[in-house]
């Protein structure tokens, strides 16, 4: 797998811009279920794009799952979690670029966090009034672990692996059935890099220290919960479906090259024994 020099804005370029859409048309160009077909879509699109690359690495919580399991270095880890978030902050960016004016006509020149014309939440997640931090953890945990079952799933040649070519469309597809059925509580952020860029980004860009502030500090959660969620769903994968697989191929060709190894030992020690036969039969 190659170094990882291409940040990965693509699925929070499109997941957000479906949400600014949304929210500075007031939900006439559009409504939550766009906002879903934008990042699972952008997900899918941001796989196709960068797998050649960098094996498609657009979540932290991904890659250090795989570091887990060891199918990924942990040496690269820094660097492919830095190439993350900035590409998330450059995907804000260019969204907010692109509904400026927007956005100012929606909220009157006023950025704010919360309130009817709050639009922070065009960029990163926030959690909904009735929603505990505990509350917040446990649905970051699950979410995430719900992610990186299906994504292992996927790539599990010794399960029922995806057909090649289509594991992009697939992963956009669990993106999506996890925003249709677990998003209501804090919008998923399911990413810790989709979230953290465009927060620190809309502290930048003038919504201020409020977007960490919000929520009771909710800005860690999916930071923090979505890597735990990550590993959660690893060790599930792993304890429930991995290590019951069948007899590995690895397995099966150490055996083969084993029996080899007798099957030509064995030969070599008939030899003296022909030899002395034909010697017996020559006399």
């Amino acid at each position: 797998m190659q170094q990882d020099n291409d940040p990965k804005p693509r699925n929070t370029l499109f997941g957000c811009g479906s949400v600014a859409q949304v929210t500075t048309s007031e939900n006439s160009k559009g409504e939550y279920l766009s906002i879903n077909l934008g990042f699972a879509l952008g997900t899918t699109f941001g796989v196709y794009v960068s797998k050649g690359v960098s094996g498609a690495h657009l979540n932290p919580a991904v890659s250090l799952s795989l570091c887990f399991l060891g199918r990924f270095p942990w040496t690269r880890l820094p660097f492919y979690i830095l190439s993350q978030v900035f590409g998330a902050f450059l995907a804000a960016a260019t969204v907010a670029l692109q509904y400026f004016d927007a956005i100012i006509h929606y909220s009157s020149g006023d950025l704010t966090v919360s309130g009817p014309t709050a639009t922070a939440g065009i960029f990163s997640t926030y959690p909904a009034e009735y929603l505990s931090v505990w509350g917040g953890v446990v649905d970051q945990v699950i979410g995430t672990a719900a992610l990186m079952v299906c994504i292992l799933a996927l790539g599990d040649s010794h399960n029922f692996p995806a057909p090649p070519g289509l594991e992009p469309v697939l992963v956009g597809a669990v993106v999506m059935v996890i925003g249709v059925s677990m998003g209501s509580n804090s919008g998923y952020a399911l990413n810790p890099a989709r979230d953290i860029g465009p927060r620190i980004f809309s502290y930048i860009a003038g919504w201020g220290d409020e977007v960490f502030r919000a929520g009771a500090g909710w800005w860690w959660i999916p930071l923090v919960a979505t890597c735990v969620g990550g590993l959660v769903g690893s060790l599930i994968y792993e304890l429930l479906i991995g290590v019951h697989h069948p007899e590995q191929e690895v397995t099966k060709t150490i055996d083969n090259l084993h029996n080899l190894e007798l099957e030509v030992s064995q030969k070599e020690s008939e030899k003296p024994n022909q030899i002395k036969v034909m010697q017996e039969q020559t006399t």
